[in-house]
């Protein structure tokens, strides 16, 4: 039998704040299940986030190359960053593509929301295609190392599909673009 969204539903009863950090804040929240009886749910808030892929006249994007302390690795990915409280998710997509490959770009082309981990995460990340681009200076944030990469977008939709890149932001951002793209030739 299948069940109909809204018995699905969980209500939330009570909710207690377990850390409170910079960037993200972890709750422990006691739900109602569908059933009428409790269960606790670990929830991880954060502010949300933009993720852009920069696209230049000749066909290739841009990346950042930054590492990534939870892998202890260094990882390639597209630009992303943080929301400020009550940001607009394009105002920070600007910024954040302008602070970390220097480009400024003319048209930026929404691709949806991005949820990174549904069971424990509330973070959204608003992916945008950025066009009609033109070089200023990078400005990163103090705490914010990275070298900015280059290469032909094609190549990177198959490094992509071959299991090269593990950010799935990235994945997901650098598939839709490419969608999009090809939609329009």
């Amino acid at each position: 039998m299948l069940l109909q969204d809204h018995e699905l539903t969980e209500e939330k009863i009570s909710s207690e704040e377990i850390y409170h950090g910079k960037v993200v804040h972890l709750f422990c929240d006691t739900v109602r299940l569908p059933n009428g009886k409790s269960a606790t749910r670990e929830v991880l808030r954060h502010p949300g986030a933009a993720a852009i892929v920069p696209v230049t006249e000749e066909g290739n994007v841009i990346l950042v190359r930054q590492y990534r302390y939870p892998f202890a690795r260094v990882m390639l990915e597209i630009p992303a960053g943080k929301l400020d409280p009550g940001e607009d998710p394009l105002v920070c997509a600007r910024r954040e593509l302008q602070e970390e490959t220097g480009y400024e770009a003319e048209e930026f082309v929404s691709l949806g929301v991005f949820y990174p981990s549904v069971a424990i995460l509330d973070e959204k990340i608003h992916l945008f295609l950025a066009r009609n681009m033109t070089f200023r200076a990078t400005n990163p944030d103090d705490d914010e190392f990275l070298n900015v990469e280059e290469r032909p977008l094609k190549q990177f939709v198959e490094e992509v599909l071959r299991g090269d890149v593990p950010d799935g932001k990235t994945q997901t951002a650098i598939l839709k673009a490419w969608h999009v793209l090809q939609g329009q030739k």
